[in-house]
């Protein structure tokens, strides 16, 4: 006769196993799916109903967000989802990059923005749900991956985003922020950027730079310090912007699309010229107007948003050539440190510019404008003016040695 336990263990039903080996839930005892998140047991129906645990699958990729988060999920409730939220929101988006009225590179920083507010919050989670907590979570998680410069401009993203979704009348009310969920304050960004030391070269760098720069980069080189461009102008400029004759370039800056007009040095005429002799023929036929084409055939700067027609998913792709061969130039010419890339050429010619004591000429080179009554008084300044900039500026980069008198 055999012991009671031995006839317990084999009367013992068998408990049901995984549908596959990855099968994220597992059969509990008590005949209920479960999984183990954060420590804690949590059940997603009975194994007898769903013994394929399709239902529970569901039911767990629906909770999956707020209970990794540690967030009490909200079920059977009804309202506008993060992920209903930042799909609309990059839809209006989508819309104003394709007419031309959005920046591919705005886009791109845009769609990151809503990626990291799935991440962070959930994208189940209702929109309602969210509180200054949550907030305030998803700018430390910012704060610990980059500065304070690009962590106030992420805030602000984030803030659109969610103004965006009240205006559209998809919230009732604004989101509520808290007092956290701010940009850091001017205090801290200057503090931020004295540890990063000054954002521009001095003119002994300068002709070291563009003494070994290749051709086309020493011709980019030369727009940056003699008209304040930036990466993204010279890497748009079109060939009927700049008149080589007359030496002149008239260019909008993309960023704003305010009017420029630069006078241009005999130094960045020559540069230029040599550079367009040089100019490889452009692989797109978008690409043929412009004066800076890169060794493939390229763009020198390009940001793509492709959509796959069958599953609706966007990829994006940011190229930036003109910042990554300029660093790799300061690198070998040991120039190099956080904060000095090209766009430092703007902040030199802004700083020596306005040394020339004609501030209003320089805001005009630059592509500035200042919230005052006298600059939207102002419809002209006289090109007398931009050259005595501009001559300052050569002045400093390439001074006159002037050779003392024998006696």
């Amino acid at each position: 006769m055999s012991k009671p336990t031995q006839r317990l263990a084999a009367d013992k039903p068998r408990r049901p196993k995984k549908p596959r080996p990855d099968f994220p839930l597992f059969p509990h005892a008590t005949g209920r799916w479960a999984k183990k998140v954060r420590g804690k047991l949590h059940y997603f129906g009975k194994v007898a109903t769903d013994s394929e645990g399709k239902s529970a699958l569901d039911l767990w990729l629906d909770q999956k967000d707020d209970l990794l988060a540690g967030r009490t999920p909200r079920v059977g409730r009804e309202g506008l989802t993060v992920r209903e939220l930042v799909d609309r929101f990059m839809v209006s988006k989508r819309h104003l990059l394709d007419n031309q009225e959005l920046s591919p590179r705005t886009f791109v920083e845009l769609f990151g923005t809503c990626e990291r507010i799935g991440k962070t919050f959930g994208l189940t989670r209702l929109v309602d749900d969210l509180a200054a907590e949550d907030f305030e979570n998803l700018r430390r998680h910012i704060a610990k991956r980059w500065g304070p410069v690009r962590l106030g401009n992420e805030v602000q993203r984030v803030r659109s985003v969610f103004k965006y979704g009240f205006e559209a009348g998809l919230m009732d009310r604004p989101a509520r922020f808290g007092p956290g969920f701010k940009k850091p304050s001017r205090k801290v960004l200057r503090l931020a950027r004295a540890s990063k030391g000054s954002k521009m070269f001095d003119a002994g760098q300068l002709r070291t730079i563009l003494d070994a720069a290749d051709l086309t980069m020493r011709a980019m080189v030369f727009l940056g310090v003699n008209c304040g461009f930036g990466p993204a102008d010279v890497a748009n400029l079109p060939l009927t912007a700049v008149d080589l004759k007359a030496g002149w370039v008239e260019f909008p800056r993309p960023k704003t699309g305010v009017p420029r007009r630069c006078p241009l040095w005999n130094e960045t005429i020559e540069a230029v010229r040599t550079a367009l002799d040089r100019r490889p023929d452009a692989r797109d036929a978008a690409d043929a107007g412009l004066v800076f084409i890169t060794k493939y055939g390229k763009r020198w700067a390009k940001a793509d948003v492709e959509t796959d027609p069958e599953t609706g998913k966007v990829t994006m792709s940011l190229n930036q050539p003109v910042t990554e061969q300029f660093s790799k130039l300061l690198r070998k010419l040991k120039l190099n440190r956080p904060g000095l890339g090209f766009y430092a050429l703007r902040h030199t010619f802004e700083t020596i510019g306005g040394d020339s004591r004609d501030q209003v000429a320089v805001d005009a080179l630059m592509g500035h404008i200042r919230d005052d009554m006298a600059s939207l008084y102002r419809e002209k300044i006289e090109d007398a003016r931009l050259e005595s900039v501009t001559r300052h500026v050569h002045g400093w980069l390439f001074p006159v040695v002037r050779k003392r008198k024998a006696k």
